[in-house]
């Protein structure tokens, strides 16, 4: 499933391969949260002065505060719905757009402003939306270009969604797909999620790695 997304990913990132020197950049991003681990993460970025970027969920409301630490700590807070239920906000585009608003809403609450980025449930190029409504992830996107909103796929996975739940293999599966993107001139867009502790676990030795390696690391815009 992952893999289909990466095709996205330079189109998004089209300003900054402008300078072949991105080719050394790195956007780690974190979907699903926030949850019990977030402030965890957090706190370990700020060790190292990394700015991530948060695609956010309501599926935790107790970690809402989060959203505005993040926020607070230079990070992009971006949409990645409210529920996360595929069968729900894929039913048809009105329903997307509905959970959608109601995600940014709770980000303007935490934040003070809405935002401009979000990342679609599985990628834009999932297979599994069809189910629920044939196309509809197409008509999204579409529709999300004449509301002025920008969506951001990956094209590093660290695994985390479901292939493994071991720290260490997160940690290969980042740094791998980090070196060969950069080999090919491309910065690395890594997707991890925040409501794994064994994925937040690996972050500290990713981040070590990237900046040993002659690395940077952005936040999206």
């Amino acid at each position: 499933l992952f893999l289909l997304t990466f095709q996205n990913v330079n189109a998004y990132c089209k300003d900054d391969n402008k300078d072949n020197s991105n080719k050394k950049v790195v956007y780690l991003t974190f979907d699903d949260g926030p949850y019990k681990y977030t402030d965890q993460l957090l706190d370990i970025l700020d060790k190292y002065n990394v700015k991530a970027t948060f695609f956010t969920t309501s599926a935790y409301p107790d970690y809402a505060y989060c959203i505005k630490e993040e926020a607070q700590r230079g990070h992009t807070v971006a949409v990645h719905t409210a529920t996360h239920n595929y069968s729900k906000l894929y039913a048809s585009t009105d329903a997307y757009w509905a959970d959608f608003d109601q995600q940014n809403a709770v980000i303007e609450q935490q934040t003070g402003s809405k935002s401009k980025l979000f990342r679609f449930p599985g990628g834009s190029s999932n297979t599994v939306s069809k189910n629920y409504c044939k196309g509809v992830v197409s008509q999204i996107a579409q529709q999300s270009k004449e509301k002025g909103y920008v969506y951001f796929d990956w094209n590093v996975s660290s695994g985390d969604a479901g292939e493994t739940s071991s720290s260490d293999v997160v940690f290969n599966n980042v740094t791998s797909q980090v070196a060969a993107n950069s080999q090919y001139g491309k910065p690395s867009v890594v997707l991890q999620h925040d409501i794994k502790d064994f994925s937040v676990n690996a972050v500290e030795r990713i981040i070590q790695w990237v900046l040993e390696n002659g690395y940077s690391f952005k936040p999206l815009t």
